[in-house]
């Protein structure tokens, strides 16, 4: 595939686009504090945005050549999260992420062949059908797991313009060379390589993967571009060589691009702290362009104790866990860990869980029950406790994001919820003021009422068929005790209780919740 860089196309930071529309203006509001933990001051700080109001988000996709795995789902779920966190208190997001579908090589070295072009020969398609092959699978489980669809998706294979234009202003200020078609970063240039993940140009030689090429100055300089072997199929036309881009460069280049200089916050998993992102800030820096802001890295996935690895047996990827699990229960699981802190993934995981999801999603489904024929009223004493729970967990998530503390306060209102219930009937204020706040928190901001869901299944338009069928069951167990059949009328509520139907028996009458 050969293709020449269109010349009129837009330079990499000709757009401020993290810059808000001037014909939409937010409310003139105290926007609340919110502390994150930023890698690169390696503590939690105070979020100060570049413009008022707005969030220029960037984090680092997928390279789209196999089906997503479950790290991507921690990934994808905890910045999901963040944005929401952000747009719940008021501020506008633009969230840009990438799709990798060139220049990243096998083993993420500067050698090999390109990941897409090896699964195309595997696969005997080429090498575009096998990027869109595994970005629409990526997009399908995203969409399972109710990640939202970033602002911008960008590709490297539409950016290419834009990389060379970034690699040319490299070599002019003297931080890249020409060697034998190829083009690299002079790591020595710049002598704050290396800040992010506080490693040393010294500490780095002893890690090289490889030994020094013979167009390398150093076995740490890193590929912009590289010249194209007659074999390899996607390569485009450049000053230098008939080639393509380095895996690095192409971050920097559509980060700019989309964000601006000086963006807020440019997120990715711990294992890209190094060398990605610490090339994607070299590169832009030393080319005089400020950028991130703030730098967020979520910790790894875990399952059975192992890191995942296919090597190991232990690798499991989204669409064969939600072949087993609810994906409101696999999120639930993502958000009950914080996303600095490694997620652990095993069957006991699983059905704690499902066990907890079901508990909230329950929870939620009565009191929307309840609310078809509640009496008219207020209940101050609950709706203080909810105002509570609703406080404490937007403290949580100003709290750089705490998902763990804000699922306990969700807990924390179910069970307040209950003992209301459990009491007698609650007024419709009370309980239109817990249903919002569970779709508020629950739902809006950690995700975890989705369509299709169980939560939102228990709310159909068939639930009060469902009512009238419980009634004649309720009639039918009570016409058992009546008559002195206990026997019956406990197999009836061992019956409901397996289909996930709890009776409850109280001064007023049998009662019946999920």
């Amino acid at each position: 595939m050969t293709q020449t860089p269109d010349p009129t196309a837009s330079a990499a930071t000709a757009t401020p686009a993290h810059l808000p529309d001037p014909d939409i203006q937010l409310p003139n509001v105290q926007l609340p504090n919110i502390q994150l933990y930023d890698t690169m001051q390696r503590q939690k700080v105070p979020f100060v945005p570049a413009t008022p109001g707005h969030v220029g988000f960037y984090l680092c996709g997928p390279t789209v050549y196999s089906d997503a795995h479950l790290g991507h789902a921690k990934a994808n779920v905890a910045f999901d999260v963040v944005r929401r966190t952000f747009e719940h208190f008021g501020y506008r997001v633009r969230f840009v992420s990438n799709i990798t579908d060139v220049g990243h090589l096998q083993n993420d070295a500067d050698d090999g062949e390109d990941k897409l072009q090896a699964r195309a020969r595997l696969e005997q398609l080429e090498p575009m059908e096998v990027a869109d092959k595994y970005f629409w699978s990526f997009a399908d489980d995203m969409r399972a797991l109710n990640v939202r669809r970033p602002s911008v998706n960008p590709r490297a294979t539409g950016h290419i313009p834009e990389q060379i234009e970034l690699i040319e202003e490299l070599i002019r200020r003297g931080h890249a060379y020409e060697s034998q078609g190829s083009v690299y970063f002079d790591v020595y240039s710049w002598p704050e390589y290396g800040k992010l993940s506080g490693r040393r140009l010294e500490e780095q030689a002893e890690g090289t993967r490889e030994a020094v090429r013979e167009e390398k100055r150093d076995p740490r300089d890193f590929a912009l571009w590289k010249k194209a072997e007659p074999s390899h199929l996607m390569r485009w036309e450049s000053p230098w060589s008939l080639g393509f881009p380095g895996w690095h460069i192409e971050c920097s280049a559509m980060s700019l691009k989309y964000l601006g200089e000086g963006f807020d916050i440019h997120g990715g998993g711990l294992d890209l702290q190094f060398p990605h992102h610490e090339a994607e800030i070299a590169q832009a820096e030393a080319a005089g362009h400020p950028f991130a802001r703030y730098w967020m890295h979520n910790n790894m996935l875990t399952i059975n104790g192992e890191k995942m690895s296919k090597s190991k047996g232990n690798f499991t990827t989204i669409h064969d866990i939600l072949q087993r699990y609810d994906p409101m229960v696999v999120r639930f699981l993502l958000v009950s860990s914080h996303y600095r802190t490694n997620t652990e993934m095993n069957e006991d995981a699983f059905a704690s869980a499902q066990s907890g999801y079901a508990r909230l999603t329950g929870t939620l489904a009565e009191v929307e029950r309840r609310l078809r024929d509640a009496p008219e009223g207020q209940d101050a004493e609950l709706e203080q406790k909810i105002a509570g729970h609703v406080q404490a967990f937007e403290d949580a998530m100003r709290d750089d994001f705490s998902t763990p503390k804000a699922v306990a306060e969700l807990f924390g209102l179910s069970s307040d919820l209950n003992a209301a219930l459990a009491a007698g009937p609650v007024p419709r204020g009370a309980l239109e003021q817990a249903r919002d706040a569970f779709r508020s928190l629950g739902g809006d901001v950690l995700g975890l009422f989705a369509a299709g869901s169980a939560a939102e299944a228990a709310g159909q338009d068939d639930a009060e068929l469902v009512d009238a069928l419980m009634e004649l069951v309720l009639q039918a167990r009570q016409n058992y005790r009546l008559n002195k059949q206990y026997a019956e009328a406990d197999q009836l509520r061992g019956t409901l209780s397996e289909a996930g139907i709890t009776i409850e028996d109280t001064k007023d009458g049998a009662r019946w919740k999920r």
